[in-house]
């Protein structure tokens, strides 16, 4: 008898010490199934680890901020401090950690208000005695998480992340976006926590369901400039991909046109047995269909990155204009380089137009492009070889900030091209930069290692 009596006091009686001691151990399961919804929004699997020290450093920092801040001040803190934990624990850039973790307290303010409105009402109890009552306390907690796992099982189910975030192309707007909608959840959940048992239920419910649909309408306008920009961006390429099918027809009718003059030429050489002429004449004609060749080379279904078939796209009709020769060979896929596409893209852009300009001083103006996969090393490599005329290049100096091997007046702002291709790779650590000379090129290997 005496036992009952002391469970029912126990878990029904407002017990402090022992409504703590279940929140510490709840804490931990609700830092899993962050952890969990974290990585599916982020669409990306991390080890066992750096799983197991997120989740007991983030849970003793919680520990830590509930017993020093407030309640319902420390869910802020915490806020950023998983934030912070994911961008330094897991390398995943403040943009999209950020986007991940509105998402997860946007569900976990709506979860919250749905399950203390409807234990209020079956309790009749107010918000801070379902806080405190021990029973309340772990009905609360397993239904809450319950409804977490269900939404983890749902998004991973349905493949839902938050890729249509950091897609566009305006980081700043969506980030600032970002801000003000977690800022909103959060001032919302603080009301709603220190005045739950003031506010009218009604109007409660009906504060959530209009922060609901902003929330709603919010991800919907984002989906729909994701896609806006996604067409935008394909029409882009098949613009760029139908100039280059244009130059190839007018090559191949070029040819066509003047093939009977090509064989008359050829004959002509054959008949007089001027070997000499005819391979003079050959190397001529071989150059003008390696042109061919490359201009077939910009496929955008080889070339499966959109941002880079628009960088080499661009980079060959620059080269072109000058007479630069520009030799393409892609042996990898693309698409899945551990590479940022903006970070791809400034690199190569810088590495392409140093090569371009520097060849264009030399007698044979060439530039190869080769993409290829180290099968010894797991990475992938970027070759970009050029020829050159200056035999001098000092290469403890090109990636000093200023420096160039430009005469004064063709200086100008040169000089920090290269200094900024360090300053990109030195943020990464999967990143590499390997500069050599030989007698004829000029060569830049770019290595990207596939264990981001």
């Amino acid at each position: 008898m005496k036992i009952t009596q002391l469970l029912v006091s126990l878990f029904m009686g407002e017990n402090l010490i022992f409504s703590t001691i279940f929140a510490v151990i709840f804490s931990f399961l609700e830092i899993y199934l962050y952890y969990l919804i974290l990585s599916v929004f982020l669409d990306t699997k991390i080890s066992r680890n750096k799983q197991l020290a997120f989740t007991i450093t983030l849970a003793l920092s919680s520990i830590l901020t509930s017993s020093v801040i407030p309640s319902p001040y420390y869910p802020v803190v915490n806020v950023f401090l998983s934030i912070l934990l994911s961008h330094f624990i897991f390398k995943f850039s403040v943009l999209k950690v950020a986007s991940a973790t509105f998402c997860f307290y946007a569900l976990t303010f709506f979860i919250n208000i749905i399950w203390v409105t409807l234990y209020t009402l079956l309790f009749n109890c107010s918000a801070e005695k379902l806080n405190n009552v021990l029973i309340y306390r772990i009905l609360f907690s397993i239904s809450t998480y319950a409804s977490y796992y269900i939404f983890y099982r749902l998004f991973k189910k349905y493949n839902i992340n938050i890729s249509l975030f950091y897609k566009l192309r305006n980081h700043k707007i969506v980030f600032l976006n970002l801000i003000v909608g977690l800022i909103t959840i959060t001032t919302q959940f603080i009301v709603t926590f220190l005045y739950f048992d003031y506010i009218p239920l009604a109007l409660t419910v009906f504060s959530s369901i209009i922060l609901l649909s902003y929330f709603l309408i919010s991800v919907f306008s984002l989906y729909r400039t994701n896609k806006l920009e996604i067409t935008t961006q394909l029409l882009e390429e098949e613009k760029l991909y139908n100039k280059t099918l244009s130059t190839l027809h007018d090559n191949i009718r070029g040819f066509k046109h003047d093939f009977n003059n090509i064989v008359q030429a050829i004959g002509g050489y054959i008949s007089s047995d001027n070997m000499p002429a005819l391979k003079l004449y050959y190397n001529d004609l071989l150059t003008d269909c390696q042109i061919n060749n490359n201009l077939s080379g910009l496929d955008p279904e080889a070339i499966n990155n959109p941002a880079l078939y628009s960088l080499l796209s661009d980079k060959y009709y620059k080269a072109s204009k000058v007479d630069v020769k520009i030799e393409l060979t892609n042996l990898i896929d693309l698409s899945c380089l551990k590479i940022r596409d903006y970070e791809l893209t400034r690199i190569l852009g810088i590495l392409l137009d140093n090569a371009i300009e520097a060849s264009l001083k030399s007698n044979d103006k060439k530039v190869n492009i080769i993409f290829m996969k180290d099968k010894n090393v797991d990475r992938n490599l970027i070759i970009i070889e050029n020829t050159y005329e200056n035999k001098k290049i000092n290469l403890d100096k090109i990636f000093e900030k200023g420096y160039t091997s430009k005469s004064d007046t063709d200086k100008g702002s040169h000089g920090l091209g290269l200094w900024e291709v360090k300053n990109f790779i030195k943020k990464r650590k999967n990143l590499n930069l390997q500069t050599n000379i030989k007698d004829t090129y000029f060569i830049q290997r770019f290595e990207i290692f596939n264990d981001a």
